[in-house]
């Protein structure tokens, strides 16, 4: 009998799997899931959705531990006060003097951290699909950490301290700008306000426009954005600056895994990746 051949002990023959073909199968398998693919709309339509819902069900699912997040709150306010950046109330009321200002903030806060967001990805997936991916991943890391800080740090944001003088904007000027607010607060968590996935989306929508955009003012703009994101999050008390700073360090922990990945961070991959069914380039660093 050829050593091609196998017989089993009903008498049937059976082509033998090379040991070679057995033992790379695994880390072929891994290196395609490892190289950038041209995305597919309805699967991003769907992924999206589903994890958006998911992270919403999860966020929300995290017990109010309001006593806690009260007392973590004073906690941030006095390691602030201590540091000297403890001007969040003082940007409040300067702000909320300016009503035309205050509102457009409000809706700025409700609005564009979807919209941007949304239009940042939709720009990826036309323009760099060899990108996308990765750059979505870095996404989804990012609002995945942030569960955990929800769960592990319960935090009250400043317009719900007690004893603080700090003005919820949206309950005085009546307007929609926080799912926290009115009508709507028993819709979401009032109490996962650390980190802050308004600094970290618009850093991360920022970053990539920064990086990838070609026009310069757009790059500009690409800066702009998350930098304005804070002075809102900021005047209209629905944040600390420190929740800023816990925003951040999401976002770098989804670039890390991003970068683990996919072996580049995703502004250095191919604009356009390989067609599907198609055998990927190598990755970076790759022979």
């Amino acid at each position: 009998m050829s050593d091609s051949t196998v017989t089993e002990p009903e008498g049937r023959e059976r082509m033998a799997v090379p040991h070679s073909v057995t033992d790379e199968r695994g880390p072929r398998v891994l290196g395609r899931l490892r190289t950038p693919r041209r995305p597919r709309l309805w699967f991003e339509i769907l992924l999206i959705a589903v994890s958006y819902w998911t992270y919403s069900l999860i966020r929300n699912a995290v017990p109010e531990q309001r006593g806690q997040a009260l007392r973590n709150a004073d906690w941030i306010w006095r390691v602030e006060h201590h540091a000297g950046i403890a001007v969040e109330e003082s940007v409040n009321h300067a702000v909320n003097a300016a009503t035309w200002l205050i509102v457009g903030m409000n809706y700025y806060y409700a609005t564009l951290h979807f919209v941007v967001t949304l239009g940042v990805l939709v720009w990826l997936y036309r323009g760099h699909p060899g990108r996308y991916a990765a750059t979505r991943m870095v996404l989804f890391a990012t609002t995945g950490v942030a569960l955990v800080g929800y769960y592990l740090f319960p935090l009250a944001p400043p317009r719900l301290m007690r004893g603080g003088h700090f003005v919820d904007t949206v309950m005085v000027h009546r307007t929609w700008g926080s799912m926290a607010s009115g009508d709507l607060k028993h819709m979401s968590n009032q109490y996962a306000a650390m980190p802050s996935m308004h600094i970290g989306w618009s850093l991360w929508c920022g970053l990539t426009v920064f990086a990838l955009a070609s026009v310069p003012w757009v790059r500009v703009l690409g800066l702009v954005y998350p930098a304005a994101t804070l002075v809102v999050i900021v005047a209209t008390a629905n944040h600390f600056w420190l929740d800023a700073v816990g925003g951040v360090l999401c976002l770098a922990f989804g670039f890390t895994v991003a970068r683990l990945w996919f072996g580049a961070l995703p502004h250095a991959l191919p604009r356009v990746a390989p067609a599907r069914g198609t055998v990927g380039a190598p990755l970076p660093g790759e022979a």
